[in-house]
């Protein structure tokens, strides 16, 4: 039985590919409002397959998904049940300035530049990007390019922000920052927010929960709270309670890998 804070359900959801491969088996979990959960898990453990499937990006070949105040989740459901997702590649369009990428989510609802121009500034304003609004994505840094992404994910103020390893190709320090940006938008803007990770350190700095997963088939192993409280700075990641976690988490990840061996 869902709680009455949970925002979205997955129950028993499986998913089977043409070619006999199971991606996911079995998968029950409760997202509620306001988390901020991870996916941590070995390649090939379903935690992407498991975003685009809450993303309605993806069919459920057994189980289900359910909005506890709403029914369930189909692409019908997009205008009920806001969801923005965030890529592990920023996806901009070429041709568009900063501003127009982030304004397409609201051009596509109807609305027009003049009507949203302060909002689409605002947010560019909370990413850092206000002075760049003109500017074409191919002038930007990679970090940059992943700011614009954010800002369009946030534009529709959405309900669930699912992000998909968006921090991986990045460098460390840039990646670190993003962190913080992320930490504080989902702060600001009362985000839930689902985030898949290959980093244990991230997982740990960034999550109030960590879903850790193994694979074949991919399934949840572990559902660790991480109750370090927010806001969470620098200084978190050399403290000892961060260290702690960390070693918590990797003993459950490395007993995931194990597993997938095993099978």
């Amino acid at each position: 039985m869902s709680s009455p804070d949970t925002l979205v359900r997955m129950h028993q959801v499986s998913k089977q590919y043409p070619n006999g491969t199971v991606a996911l088996k079995g998968m029950t979990l409760d997202i509620r409002r306001g988390e901020f959960v991870s996916f941590l898990g070995p390649s090939g453990c379903g935690k992407s397959t498991a975003l685009r499937m809450l993303a309605g990006l993806a069919s459920v070949t057994a189980g289900r998904i359910e909005w506890p105040d709403g029914g369930q989740s189909t692409a019908a459901d997009a205008d009920s049940h806001p969801i923005s997702f965030v890529f592990q590649e920023p996806t901009l369009m070429p041709w568009s300035t900063v501003f127009d990428n982030v304004y397409l989510p609201l051009r596509l609802k109807g609305a027009t530049r003049r009507a949203v121009r302060d909002e689409v500034m605002a947010t560019l304003d909370a990413v850092g990007l206000a002075s760049f609004a003109d500017v074409y994505p191919r002038e930007l840094s990679g970090g940059m390019k992943m700011r614009v992404s954010i800002a369009r994910a946030i534009i529709t103020r959405p309900r669930l922000l699912l992000m998909d390893e968006p921090f991986a190709a990045l460098d460390e320090m840039t990646r670190n920052r993003l962190n913080d940006d992320v930490l504080r938008l989902w702060a600001q803007h009362g985000l839930t927010v689902v985030f898949v990770t290959h980093s244990i350190y991230e997982s740990v700095y960034l999550s109030n929960r960590i879903v850790v997963m193994a694979a074949r088939p991919g399934r949840v192993i572990a559902d660790l709270p991480v109750d370090a409280p927010y806001p969470r700075e620098a200084s978190f990641r050399t403290s000892p309670e961060y260290g702690q976690l960390v070693r918590e988490v990797t003993a459950n990840l490395h007993g995931a890998i194990h597993d997938a061996v095993a099978h």
